[in-house]
């Protein structure tokens, strides 16, 4: 990676990109589901550094690649975003970018394409994401993402493609033209086709583009037209029942490869794992040692986190497991400095909602121990996110319990926290493959 100049002053404010342009295109049949309505268009997107961040790793991990070279691609998006955007409420890039070459220059800007697409997708209400590859086996261009959930939910899956530019030709006009140009050769041809997870019902492409050394930043929708409802959808088939469309042979459900994406950003490498089993990506794990979570309280909300992903080798080595029930270990004064001296501010951590959490685990093992990943539905939360919002007028950060919370929670459940520890008392809670939490 380039080395990046730090500026005076780190990306913390919150922004609000307006909508440019919303364009709806034909498509036979229309509908695809005469039961899928989709979610209005907004007028602006607001997000903050923490947001962007995670959802640019979100995107970033969706593909069913090893986990050490994916988890290389997340960790430094905030410590890029934090010096790479300025702090104001309008978009705008740093001095900084202009010092990356040009290669690094189109990498930021389409990853930042992807995670405003994820923040955009999300905040419609759709929840479970995967990499859109599995769509076609040759070289045809598909796009990027496909999304259930929301108003997809038992109806099939929505297709999602992600363009990003920072170039000094990037206008409204052109972005828009973007955006209308990708929906034609990357969307349309999938949309009313099977896919692993379900029917593609529905298709976005959305591009995002900014001038360096100009202020704002441009977003422009094309989706799918469907004609007004003559009448209300009525409810989705039950969740147990699965998307229509699915084949028997898919190797699992959406939400399995949504919360490995999930897992793998938190460090849960025993996690993993024994989902790319299931999936049929590896062998079966040998190492059947349960993994720790550490449970704790953190804006109101209770969350899971690894505690490798955080706590030094030599931690464990001086202490000895014994740490983790010594009282002593936890004053202030000891956690604030471990966490200043080898957590710090430029990574973030990846964490879950408890509920979120323990309910895929606990969905898991059932899968695990039938060796089967259709015999045992998944019935997971949803929850509302939380530093990001399509129209602004919800509160983008969590104060509950005192000021000074910073993160970001997504849909499924997965949340970054930008300075992790303001927690009270932390348990620990044990997941093993086969007996399940405990």
């Amino acid at each position: 990676m380039a080395t990046l100049i730090m500026t005076d002053e780190v990306w913390e404010t919150d922004v609000t990109v307006a909508l440019t342009t919303h364009t709806r295109h034909h498509h036979v049949p229309s509908p695809v589901s005469p039961t899928f309505a989709a979610p209005a268009p907004a007028a602006r997107l607001t997000f903050g550094p923490v947001a962007l961040a995670a959802a640019v790793a979100r995107t970033a991990t969706t593909r069913p690649g090893r986990p050490r070279l994916l988890s290389g691609l997340q960790r430094s998006a905030l410590a890029q975003l934090e010096c790479l955007v300025s702090n104001n409420t309008a978009f705008e890039l740093t001095e900084d970018f202009s010092d990356l070459a040009d290669t690094e220059r189109t990498l930021i800007a389409a990853r930042c394409g992807a995670g405003i697409t994820d923040l955009y997708m999300n905040a419609l209400g759709y929840v479970w994401r995967a990499n859109a590859a599995c769509l076609s086996d040759a070289l045809d261009p598909h796009a990027d993402f496909l999304y259930d959930g929301g108003n997809a939910s038992g109806l099939g899956v929505v297709l999602a493609e992600a363009h990003g530019s920072f170039a000094a030709s990037a206008t409204g006009k052109s972005v828009a033209a973007a955006a209308r140009r990708k929906y034609a050769r990357q969307v349309k041809p999938h949309v009313d086709t099977p896919s692993p997870f379900g029917h593609v019902i529905h298709g976005y492409s959305i591009a995002f583009g900014s001038q360096p050394g100009s202020v704002g930043a441009f977003l422009s929708v094309a989706e799918t037209r469907i004609p007004k409802a003559k009448k209300p959808p009525v409810s989705p088939p039950s969740k147990t029942a699965g998307p229509a469309g699915r084949r028997p042979d898919d190797g699992g459900p959406i939400e399995l490869f949504a919360h490995r994406s999930n897992f793998l950003l938190m460090g849960a490498g025993k996690v993993v794992d024994w989902i790319d089993w299931l999936i049929g990506a590896a062998e079966v794990p040998e190492d059947l040692a349960p993994a720790r979570f550490l449970r704790f309280r953190y804006g109101g909300l209770t969350f899971l986190g690894v505690e490798v992903s955080i706590w030094p080798s030599w931690l464990r080595h001086l202490f000895g497991d014994i740490y983790w029930e010594d009282p002593t270990f936890w004053r202030p004064s000891i956690r604030r400095e471990v966490l200043r001296r080898y957590l710090g501010g430029d990574y973030g951590w990846f964490v879950i909602e408890e509920k979120a959490g323990l309910s895929f685990l606990d969905g898991l093992t059932g899968m695990i121990r039938a060796g089967d990943t259709r015999r045992v539905p998944l019935e997971l939360p949803t929850l509302e996110p939380i530093g990001f919002d399509l129209e602004g007028g919800r509160e983008l950060r969590r104060t509950i319990e005192r000021p000074g919370y910073d993160f970001a929670l997504f849909r499924d459940g997965l949340a970054l926290l930008r300075h992790p520890f303001r927690p009270g008392p932390i348990d620990i809670v044990t997941w093993s493959p086969k007996e399940g939490l405990g």
